[in-house]
């Protein structure tokens, strides 16, 4: 039962993560206040969710964890259906409520400009996810959940839609290719980089922190 409250938990923050980002890629005019949007639900989510299933909401993050050792190998397999799971989900609803054209989906970004732009900001993600949430020396902090999503806000002005799709999460990258906002081989690339950048990502930590 602890296990599947987790993975609910997870479920739920990707839903809302992807349904936010779904929502505002479909909105008539681009606005700063979209990606400010999007980083603070993933604040938010992080807040409500953390201290149940870590806050993840990211196969990336998950992935980081697992090589960190804060998650453990048994359930990254969990972990990743119920986050992709909620992003489906969240990409459908998105669909039946804008009911978006059938338009062939665009591959804008060169492939050194995607991978650069989603390896960056996917591994600073996990890097703040591991140094605010899960080190010793940062335990009990309440700062954690603005920092993480701050850190996504960040990278969606600076990179999203300029060199990349702003995913830094595969489960955010899977909703875009659903809902037709990227060709499915940008859209492979994406979540290949987003999960060797958080692996990366918890091997820097290993480096810097000396614990456990």
């Amino acid at each position: 039962m602890e296990h599947l409250r987790k993975y609910l938990v997870e479920f739920i923050g990707t839903f809302f993560l992807v349904f936010t980002v779904g929502l505002t890629a479909f909105a008539p005019v681009a606005l700063p206040a979209h990606k400010v949007a999007i980083g603070f639900v993933l604040m938010v989510m992080v807040y409500a969710g953390g201290f149940v299933s870590g806050g993840h909401y990211n196969p990336a993050v998950s992935l980081a964890a697992a090589v960190r050792g804060a998650l453990s190998w048994s359930q990254i397999a969990q972990y990743w259906i119920a986050q992709f799971l909620g992003g489906a989900a969240a990409a459908g609803l998105v669909m039946y409520f804008t009911a978006s054209p059938e338009v062939e989906a665009g591959c804008p970004f060169g492939l050194m400009a995607l991978i650069i732009g989603e390896f960056l900001f996917t591994y600073a993600l996990c890097y703040v996810v591991l140094m605010t949430a899960t080190s010793k020396a940062t335990a009990g902090n309440s700062y954690y959940g603005l920092a993480i999503g701050s850190t996504v806000m960040v990278g969606a002005f600076v990179a999203g839609g300029v060199l990349c799709f702003g995913a830094f999460n595969p489960a955010v990258a899977l909703g875009l290719w659903m809902l037709k906002s990227a060709c499915l081989g940008s859209i492979l690339i994406t979540i290949a980089t987003n999960l060797v950048a958080g692996a990366l990502a918890a091997l820097t930590y290993k480096l810097v922190v000396k614990e456990d």
